[in-house]
């Protein structure tokens, strides 16, 4: 009788023995990620390998999406599933039920990975910080209706500054849903501009309890805001992505609306300070007013104006005697230079020499006549005398003063 078995019967029948192992239905396998991939059905591919061994895996989509972290090639993990073979291909592998990182928790390891993602991007970068409103008038508080945090921000605000209008969104803050209910409450309040500021936390709790403001969407969402934000979950020792995007980082929701308001009773101990000195100094300048007016009133001009007018006219009259006579000596001294320069000018004219009974001989285009060489006989002259003047005729030269010629 024929006992052979096909290749399919064969898996088929390892399949049920592995499945009835109590060991293998339920397992967890040490060890570190190779050949990780996402399919496009959602559906999580990696290889499990120590220094001797590999082990493939598979983490189906329905158990893949409730990872907190992401999975790296490198990485060591502890996976949890059961053993079981895959028929098609002969092969057995872990069917991974839930992944753990070795060392440190998923939650630590997803908060790391996302902020060193978001730090790269320069969502964290100061520069991007917007300054908060110096006295807001209307605050958004994006918290759940419910807890204690809505409360104390409530209870800070009317105390510090009642000025100032509280508008609540409520939203969960815990849970599955509470991350996309926040980014949206903050997108809201940008879209309509429904306040100047926006405080958004909650009160303390575990890392579980404040995963929502680990969240990437609620990162973004803070990050993206034209109103400053400021976070305010937990307790001062509890941080999360949200602190590290926001505006400022508050260390309770108390904190934080003693953050996003001025204290009223400070600020009119300042204003009551500000109006003493602004009295005081009022007051100082009217006195400094006050006795310069009663210098001013003792003046003469204003006792006796008569009186000041003839001192005036007394020094006005001093003045015009000082001016004439320095007009005066300044009209006497041009004249003495004028008479001198005439005296020196009237020794040198040619006319004083003709008082002295020369003449002067010039030729019919008046230029003198030094030489007989500049003339010849016949030729008309012209003779300047003291009083009066000759037209002449030269007739010839003649030997005179030495061996100078001299025309006749």
């Amino acid at each position: 009788m024929d006992q052979s078995l096909t290749v399919t019967q064969l898996n088929q029948y390892l399949k049920q023995r592995m499945d009835a192992d109590p060991v293998l239905s339920a397992v967890a396998v040490r060890g570190e990620l190779s050949n990780y991939k996402v399919y496009p059905s959602g559906h999580h591919y990696f290889t499990l390998k120590d220094g001797e061994s590999s082990l493939r895996c598979v983490m189906f989509r329905s158990y893949a999406q409730r990872l907190r972290f992401r999975p790296e090639n490198g990485l060591g993990v502890l996976a949890a599933g059961h053993v079981s073979v895959y028929p098609r291909d002969g092969a057995y592998q872990l069917y991974c039920a839930a992944l753990q990182p070795l060392g440190a928790g998923d939650l630590q390891l997803a908060f790391q990975q996302l902020k060193e993602k978001l730090e790269k991007e320069g969502l964290f970068a100061p520069e991007h910080k917007k300054p908060l409103p110096r006295f807001p008038e209307r605050i958004v508080v994006i918290t759940s209706p419910a807890g204690a945090a809505v409360r104390d921000i409530i209870r800070v605000l009317g105390r510090r500054w009642p000025a100032a209008a509280v508008r609540l969104i409520p939203v969960l803050v815990q849970g599955a849903e509470a991350p996309g209910e926040i980014a949206a409450a903050i997108r809201l309040a940008n879209r309509w501009k429904a306040g100047d500021l926006i405080i958004t936390g909650r009160g303390g709790g575990s890392m579980e309890d404040l995963w929502c403001f680990n969240d990437e969407r609620v990162a973004r969402a803070i990050y993206d805001s034209a109103i400053p934000v400021i976070s305010a979950v937990g307790h001062e020792p509890d941080v999360t992505i949200a602190d590290f995007v926001a505006d400022v980082r508050a260390a309770t929701p108390s904190h934080a609306a003693e953050l996003a308001v001025p204290d009223g009773a400070e600020f009119r101990a300042r204003l009551e300070k500000w109006g003493e000195r602004l009295l005081g100094g009022m007051d100082r300048e009217l006195a400094r007013k006050r006795r310069r007016v009663e210098e001013l009133a003792q003046r003469r001009v204003l006792q006796s104006a008569g009186a000041f007018l003839d001192q005036r006219r007394m020094e006005l009259d001093f003045l015009r005697s000082r001016l004439t006579a320095a007009m005066d000596a300044r009209l006497r001294a041009a004249r003495s230079r004028q008479e001198a320069l005439a005296g020196k000018l009237d020794a040198m004219s040619p006319l004083k020499v003709l008082s002295r009974g020369y003449a002067l001989a010039t030729d019919q285009n008046g230029a003198l006549l030094r030489a007989p060489e500049q003339t010849a006989p016949g030729e008309r002259i012209h003779l300047r005398l003291q009083k009066g003047a000759l037209d002449c005729q030269v007739l010839g030269e003649r030997k005179e003063y030495g061996d100078q010629k001299a025309h006749i």
